[in-house]
């Protein structure tokens, strides 16, 4: 995870910062009475302000929004509002995410940490080769639909055959495709649930039981035919092999 943070937060710098001729971190100045005087730039300042988006570059850029989304809507599907709880659903999330987003992992260490580290490559070359993994990870789950709109919304100019969108119009236009795409799988695990409310409605009913409450009858049929399906492996298995 501290890799993955690592690699977000260095695709939204720009790799000016690290040129030469950039702006130096710390200056020492020498006074009048020979004493050392030392300052830090306004750079580090920016630094340390972003490494507060860094959680949500990581979740906007990766798979966490389609995993998040459809744990909470399968939450709500079984009339369940705290079980199982967020830390639980989150944790489950990340672990998913870094299992998914494993091969743009690799590719990345492979490309750009590891040739850095061993200083065949620059800090800014390092950046620019980062950003292909993630940029061809998003664009294989995006809606042409969706990039059309953010590239008109941003003025892009149409793109040459093999041309990477840049990162203003992918994240966004990623952001939204998976919204969608969490929707429709929230959508599919909606209806069985929602029949079995509907027939233990209909039940209590037809037996003059109107002021009892369904879901109460409901969520144990409900709990039980999901745990007959092996619920949680079915939904795990397709959200990750929605991503392939």
């Amino acid at each position: 995870m501290l890799k993955l943070l690592l690699i977000a937060f260095g695709l939204f710098i720009s790799p000016e910062l690290f040129a030469d001729a950039g702006v130096p971190v710390l200056t020492v100045e020498t006074n009048q009475s020979g004493n050392q005087e030392y300052s830090i730039t306004l750079q580090v300042l920016g630094l340390m302000t972003l490494l507060t988006f860094l959680p949500a570059i990581v979740m906007m850029m990766t798979s966490f929004i389609r995993v998040t989304v459809v744990f909470a809507i399968l939450r709500q599907a079984l009339g369940m509002q705290q079980t199982p709880s967020n830390q639980i659903l989150i944790g489950l999330s990340l672990f998913l995410t870094l299992f998914i987003m494993s091969p743009v992992i690799e590719q990345v260490n492979e490309q750009s940490i590891q040739p850095y580290l061993n200083e065949s490559i620059n800090a800014s070359q390092a950046l620019e080769q980062a950003q292909l993994p993630f940029s061809q990870f998003m664009l294989g789950q995006i809606r042409e639909s969706d990039l059309v709109l953010f590239m008109d919304l941003s003025g892009t100019e149409k793109l040459e055959e093999g041309e990477m969108p840049p990162f203003k119009v992918l994240v966004p236009a990623f952001i939204i495709s998976e919204l969608k795409t969490a929707f429709q799988i929230g959508f599919l695990l909606f209806i069985p649930f929602l029949i079995i409310d509907l027939v233990i409605a209909s039940i209590l009913m037809a037996m003059g039981m109107m002021m009892l409450s369904p879901l109460i009858i409901s969520l144990p049929f409900k709990i039980m035919l999901f745990v007959l399906v092996d619920g949680w492996a079915l939904v795990v298995g397709t959200l990750a092999n929605s991503f392939l």
